[in-house]
């Protein structure tokens, strides 16, 4: 029995049966000693090229088996190098048990976690070693699992060591809170998204696909770098995300005004934007293409894709004796074609 079976649950005898021929088969492939100081990442390459071609995955979603390769730590899943507390004679019940008759370990945690409880078991507090558990980092290659976000709506299917690089850029996994004037660490979905900003951070949200802002500071001259409080946007059934900051350009001070699309970068090609900035009989203008809200807004800042004003500029447009900043900001949002 090389691979268990689609849709078939996996019973104890099996499951260890079905470890121990993967282990023999393989077992002149494998090294014969643990390096607990391997990088994750060649032994995720060394393990995917055991898997043969045109075997047919196992797959077990929210399984047993699943929970086994759960790190007890952080409660992610576990990648190679694999670590196991030698000698422990708890059992996570009967598939544990078989599976350690092929290696006689215990508990297993991922080797990242390892140094944050100091070398010792989380569950039974003995010294977790070296040890590798190559049968648990072999029984990965056998599995198919959901992606983490399937509950958010992503139906896809991934073998274990290629989950993850999904994940990382999964059209579906939670946004990061856009506020600009914070590190904030607030993760969600749109919905909750837009109720922090407007509980947590009082964001303003405005029903159109116009608008038209002032933005006032007294004495400007005093702050080179600041990021002004974003304004939202509610139009074309999508929400959008003004910004004004303040930061130098090189040896020139400078004001930004941008604007950020709450949804992914496919989606944001899919409208245009104009800003104009005028006083005194003159007037600055920008068009261009919201960018994502997965874009950090340093990122964007820092690429220069918005509507960029000098300060001296700036000022003049504010008339006054230039010691205060007041700079109305106009804008319109449309759908493109």
């Amino acid at each position: 029995m090389d691979y268990l079976k689609l849709g078939k649950k996996p019973t104890a005898t099996s499951l260890a049966s079905c470890i121990r021929s993967k282990t023999m088969d393989d077992s002149s492939s494998l090294p014969g000693k643990a390096d607990s100081t391997s990088s994750g990442s060649n032994e995720e390459a060394s393990l995917q090229s055991k898997l043969i071609p045109g075997k047919q995955a196992f797959m077990l979603p929210n399984s047993d088996i699943n929970r086994l390769l759960e790190c007890p730590v952080c409660s992610n899943s576990m990648y190679p190098p694999i670590q196991q507390c030698p000698l422990c004679n708890i059992k996570y019940g009967d598939v544990i048990e078989d599976l350690n008759i092929e290696c006689p370990s215990g508990h297993t945690l991922c080797f990242d976690c390892k140094s944050k409880v100091n070398n010792k078991c989380p569950v039974c507090r003995k010294d977790i070693g070296s040890i590798r558990c190559l049968a648990l980092e072999k029984l990965a290659l056998s599995l198919h699992l959901p992606c983490s976000y399937h509950y958010l709506g992503c139906e896809e299917m991934f073998p274990y060591y290629s989950k993850k690089k999904h994940e990382m850029q999964c059209a579906f996994r939670p946004y990061t809170c856009p506020h600009p004037g914070s590190d904030c660490t607030f993760k969600g979905v749109i919905p909750p998204l837009l109720a922090h900003l407007k509980e947590s951070h009082k964001v303003d949200l405005q029903v159109g696909s116009s608008f038209n802002h002032r933005y006032v500071k007294q004495d400007p001259c005093s702050v080179d770098s600041i990021s002004w409080t974003l304004t939202l946007f509610n139009c074309f059934g999508h929400y959008f995300c003004l910004h004004f900051e303040a930061f130098p350009l090189g040896n020139t001070p400078v004001y930004m005004a941008f604007l950020r699309f709450m949804g992914e970068e496919s989606e944001a090609r899919r409208f245009g934007y104009s800003l104009e900035v005028g006083g005194n009989g003159r007037k600055q203008t920008w068009q261009g293409v919201p960018r994502s809200i997965r874009s950090h807004h340093r990122t964007i800042r820092d690429s220069h894709d918005g509507l960029i004003i000098p300060r001296s500029l700036a000022l003049y447009f504010s008339g006054g004796d230039g010691n205060e900043l007041k700079l109305r900001v106009t804008g319109k949002i449309w759908k493109e074609i």
